[in-house]
């Protein structure tokens, strides 16, 4: 049995004996029932997630995911391919976004090449997974083949599954590599049989003229490969990343553990929709951190049936937003575990 396979097999349905007796309790906090609003869901779901009534989600782990893709020669992205090694190697030295936020969360970043063009240096701290330099062209043919495909899943599944082993339980999925808001709208055009045009927006700044364009190139993709909208790996095969089906792999296997899984952005989100797409059971264990700016970043959300809590403009991916959303997690957990009842102090419910 492959690895995919014996993860999706380990996937179950949230616990919902133990949502109940969280949301009791949460509905008996000394407060009006409802008054913390998104942190009370939290909570909840944590509680479904980990079958305990207060997890410890004290241990994060950012896991950003790095790969190039052949469509960038199209002209659909504002920066130049080789961004994609230099954030990489700022990521991984605590320099980049995602790096900056994370610290402050008290989270540990981790970065693994899945498809980069650029070489890693052995001493980077990068984990090597190059499946090869670069995904093809998919407005030309398929960006990966099938197997490939599984591959990328799998290799986001054995670096998740290293960090649970080493005791991390809380993850989050962030990524970098330039040209990834194209396959991102691409992934979304055909799992909701939408206009590329809907969903197509900047990404790194990218002109209006260029936008159009970039929409185009979406379009000819989904003609010349026709992908499977009933089949997501086939799906991520043709006008996917592997930086998108490593992230989906991640999820797998943090669902997999029972772990809680904090999706980032656009591109996050296109990763939980492909997640989904193979273990519907999965969303459950996927936290919404943020409504990213991007232009089909609502439509994703909305797609997978995902609420962000947070709305700050952002849209810079990386795992930016899950850093930030730690931070909201654990106060949930604080919320459920530190304030007192109403039982408490002999009063009923207001």
């Amino acid at each position: 049995m492959s690895l995919l396979n014996e993860i999706l097999e380990k996937i179950k349905p949230l616990n919902e004996e133990m949502m109940k007796i969280s949301k009791e309790r949460v509905d008996f906090l000394l407060k009006p029932v409802g008054s913390l609003g998104v942190l009370e869901e939290i909570a909840v779901q944590l509680s479904g997630i980990t079958g305990e009534m207060y997890p410890d989600v004290s241990k994060k782990a950012v896991l950003v995911f790095v790969g190039d893709h052949g469509v960038f020669e199209e002209g659909v992205a504002a920066a130049p391919q080789e961004v994609t090694g230099l954030m990489a190697n700022m990521t991984v030295a605590g320099k980049s976004g995602v790096g900056a936020l994370s610290k402050q969360a008290g989270a540990d970043v981790f970065v693994c090449d899945v498809g980069m063009v650029s070489d890693v240096d052995p001493k980077s701290g990068i984990l090597m997974k190059k499946i090869r330099k670069g995904t093809s062209n998919m407005r030309k043919g398929p960006a990966m083949t099938y197997e490939e495909a599984k591959l990328s899943i799998e290799v986001g599944i054995d670096f998740a599954e290293r960090a649970i082993k080493n005791g991390y339980n809380i993850l989050g999925t962030g990524e970098v590599g330039i040209s990834n808001t194209t396959p991102s709208a691409a992934i979304f055009a055909v799992l909701g049989d939408v206009d590329p045009g809907e969903l197509t927006g900047a990404g790194a700044n990218l002109s209006e003229e260029k936008m159009v364009h970039k929409a185009q190139v979406i379009r000819d993709a989904i003609a010349v490969n026709k992908p499977d909208k009933k089949d997501a790996i086939d799906v991520l095969a043709k006008v996917g990343g592997f930086e998108i089906g490593a992230m989906a792999g991640a999820m797998l296997a943090g669902a997999a553990s029972k772990i809680p899984v904090v999706i980032d952005g656009f591109i996050s989100t296109a990763a939980a929709a492909i997640a989904i797409g193979l273990k519907p059971e999965v969303k459950g264990y996927l936290i919404c951190s943020h409504a990213s700016a991007e232009k089909g970043a609502a439509f994703g959300s909305a797609f997978i049936g995902a609420t962000p809590f947070l709305n700050m403009g952002m849209r810079l991916g990386e795992g930016s937003g899950a850093a930030i959303a730690f931070n909201i997690i654990e106060g949930a957990l604080y919320m459920n575990r530190e304030m007192a009842t109403y039982g408490d102090v002999g009063l009923g419910v207001v």
